[in-house]
């Protein structure tokens, strides 16, 4: 049998925001079952990376692939039953439910006019349910609290039932509890769907703690990639931040404080 192509592929990846250079270069793959965060300071450019992952910002042609396939060969549609992405802002410019709001995860898998199904509705339910919010399906997002609403956007995220899922600052707005239980649940659902996951973070413990991938953004193209045990040392966290750290070790592994 052979063997499965990777989830996502990026060849030779140049990104620019204006005069900002984000990467030059930039190769990496995603297997299925992976998690991996970004690093990098305020205005480095992960966001922008990941709206080039998405196809949400041009790239070029053959320089990112999705399950072998070209990004720019493929529909929207097509893009969204493979990938679905969680953006760092979101506004609910129209009422809604919070089970009408997750459903429209589902959206890539109809057909036009189709309504949701009861296997929809179920699936909807379950991802409500993974993200601590049953009991809120007849809610208004609107008036839900930001850390609330984050946890809707995930769940409308899982019930979308992607291969890989992207996520710009998922913990934004949450307490602690719920940044690692968001994130364990995204990771467990990653291993136990043989999905992958891919996140932008701030924080480097939680990256140490949840991600078995990191890919730093370190300014003017350059990057650092690979198994965070590799990747996630002192100097180069430091040289990261422009920051002294002081290097933990913790029941849970290495965690880094700043001096």
């Amino acid at each position: 049998m052979p063997d499965q192509p990777p989830l996502l592929k990026c060849s030779a990846l140049d990104i620019d925001i204006g005069s900002i250079i984000v990467t030059r270069g930039l190769e990496f793959t995603i297997e299925p079952g992976q998690c991996w965060c970004v690093l990098g300071r305020n205005g480095i450019g992960k966001t922008t990376l990941l709206h080039t992952l998405a196809g949400l910002r041009a790239s070029a042609p053959e320089s990112i692939e999705l399950n072998a396939t070209p990004l720019h060969q493929l529909s929207r549609r097509e893009v969204a039953r493979k990938l679905g992405i969680v953006l760092q802002h979101c506004e609910d410019n129209f009422p809604a439910t919070v089970m009408e709001t997750v459903l429209q995860g589902r959206h890539p898998h109809l057909h036009n006019w189709q309504w949701e199904s009861g296997v929809d509705h179920a699936i909807a339910t379950q991802a409500i349910e993974q993200l601590g919010l049953g009991g809120y399906e007849a809610r208004n997002v609107q008036t839900l609290s930001g850390g609330e609403r984050q946890r809707v956007s995930i769940a409308t995220l899982l019930a979308q039932q992607t291969e890989l899922m992207l996520l710009d600052e998922p913990t934004n707005h949450l307490d602690l509890h719920h940044r690692v239980q968001v994130l364990d649940t995204l990771v467990s659902h990653g291993r136990e769907t043989n999905s992958a996951v891919l996140m932008a973070l701030h924080d480097i413990n939680l990256a140490a703690r949840f991600a078995d991938h990191v890919l730093l953004l370190l300014g003017n193209g350059e990057s650092r990639l690979g198994r965070k045990e590799q990747i996630l040392e002192t100097a180069t966290l430091e040289r990261l931040y422009d920051h002294p750290l002081t290097r933990v070790e913790t029941p849970l592994g290495p965690a880094w404080l700043p001096q």
